[in-house]
């Protein structure tokens, strides 16, 4: 039995709650202890406890409503109800509303133990079967996004190389392209799998509310704060926090997080110790962070510790073989859970799809596609990804400047604009100009612009990469 956890006892019978709460802190829980209805539920909010002990037959408050709003405020929290009345309409009743379990006094303390007990063996199993589901819907959100295309399937030999080291790992990529997903899979990959997940959204939470929220406080830290509260770096605690958006982190913030990544220890606001923790920081961003630290609004020694190992997604849009696997398994997904059954996409709305530049990416698809399933207008979608959205010039392979060959573009009306179909040989070339200068600036970005180091990975010469560059500039200056 966890030693730390709080047990709230509501009873109106001083002497059955004195004797309840002896006997429970004999067995090492903390207790806490209420006489009616409404000091319950201050006292509920306030130490937040993992299990009650409620009498139904209260005065002060109908003991069954009391039951209901206790479980409305904290789902989680395992309840015991104890009353004289044996009558199994009254047993069946607060099981409806949520009870745990149901105990007939006089309390007998050795079938209170056992209740408890097995209260918690239950709740423990059902988080096992709630977690292994997750894992199983997190398993075909990995191979929805691994499964399709050669780039990604790159990307996920790195994760597996990466997974189960402490390396600090940066994800970049656009919005929508499925950073959290990498950043799960590192998690699942690794051997904390089984510990927890914690993600913190950086820019979704004011800054001045960040601090508490990733190290927590203490009683008195600050108005309004009456008890201690964890961080998520503490929940977290011999497992992994995602910093998505860590770019929009305050400075102010940057300099502690430096610390917890340097010395693996924090402090929490208002507390007078350090707290040490054992946590993996994976961290996500849409932004050149580069640029951020040329700008002075993001740490250097931080922008380092962060770039251990980088991870770039795609955008969808330099990948769109993947954009039919995704459509059929978006539209699966939300058929069954809608429970409507639209008819498939057309050809002409699939040809459509696959031109379409994504600028929200996958996420901009899935949300495309429960549309769809909810509205059923084909039509409708179409004129979407013609009107609101910029259709892409075209569908083949890449060329030398990062734009797209193909023999027949896509205007803005949808109308088709030929030209000349280049040959086989100057496709090759092109496509293989374009490779070479993609590894250039990715071994380039992992060496942090070291290129003596970049030509050693590469396997080239140092003069003979500076010649490449060299090239490579040239050719962004001439017109294209």
């Amino acid at each position: 039995m966890d030693p730390k956890t709080r047990v709230l006892i509501v009873d109106e019978d001083a002497a059955i709650a004195k004797y309840l709460a002896s006997h429970l802190s004999r067995r090492n829980f903390e207790v806490s202890v209420a006489s009616t209805g409404q000091e319950a539920l201050r006292v509920f909010r306030t130490v937040d406890p993992g299990l009650a002990l409620i009498d139904l037959a209260m005065e002060t408050m109908n003991g069954p409503e009391l039951l209901q709003r206790l479980k409305q405020i904290k789902p989680s929290a395992a309840i015991v109800v104890l009353s004289a009345d044996k009558d199994p309409e009254t047993v069946f009743k607060a099981s409806k509303l949520g009870a745990d379990d149901y105990l007939s006094k006089p309390v007998d303390a050795a079938d209170l133990d056992l209740r408890i007990a097995r209260v918690f063996d239950n709740q423990r199993l059902y988080g096992q079967v709630t977690q292994f589901r997750e894992q199983v819907r997190r398993q075909d959100d990995f191979t929805m996004l691994f499964g399709a295309s050669p780039k990604m399937m790159e990307i996920k030999m790195t994760i597996e190389q990466v997974a189960d080291t402490t390396a600090t790992v940066l994800v970049r990529g656009e919005s929508g392209t499925g950073k959290e997903v990498v950043a799960r899979m590192i998690h699942s990959e690794s051997s904390r799998g089984d510990r927890p997940f914690v993600k913190v959204n950086c820019a979704a939470i004011p800054h001045e509310l960040l601090e508490s929220e990733l190290f927590g406080y203490e009683p008195g830290a600050f108005t309004g704060a009456t008890r201690q509260k964890l961080g998520k770096f503490e929940q977290a605690n011999g497992g992994t926090i995602f910093l998505d958006e860590v770019s929009e982190m305050h400075p102010a913030l940057q300099a502690k997080l430096l610390h917890v990544l340097q010395d693996h220890e924090f402090s929490r606001l208002g507390g007078k110790r350090d707290v040490q923790v054992d946590v993996r920081v994976l961290a996500a961003t849409n932004k050149q962070l580069e640029r951020a630290v040329e700008d002075g609004v993001f740490r250097e020694d931080l922008f380092y510790r962060l770039n251990v190992v980088t991870i770039h997604i795609p955008p969808l849009r330099d990948r769109r073989e993947e954009v039919p696997v995704f459509l059929e398994y978006f539209l699966g997904k939300y058929s069954e859970h809608y429970r409507k059954q639209p008819p498939k996409f057309s050809e002409f709305a699939l040809s459509r799809m696959m031109e379409y530049a994504w600028p929200g990416n996958i996420r901009e698809l899935e949300n495309l596609v429960k549309r769809y399933v909810i509205v059923g207008n084909e039509a409708q979608i179409i004129r979407e990804l013609s009107t609101h959205k910029p259709i892409v010039t075209s569908i083949s392979t890449p060329a030398a400047n990062g734009e797209a060959l193909s023999s027949s573009a896509v205007n803005a009306d949808g109308t088709n604009a030929e030209f000349e179909m280049p040959s086989l040989l100057e496709i090759g070339r092109r496509a293989a100009m374009q490779a070479e200068r993609e590894a250039i600036e990715r071994v380039l970005a992992q060496t942090r612009w070291n290129r003596r180091e970049a030509a050693k990975i590469l396997r080239v010469s140092y003069k003979a990469l500076l010649n490449k560059l060299k090239l490579m500039e040239e050719h962004k200056k001439r017109p294209q």
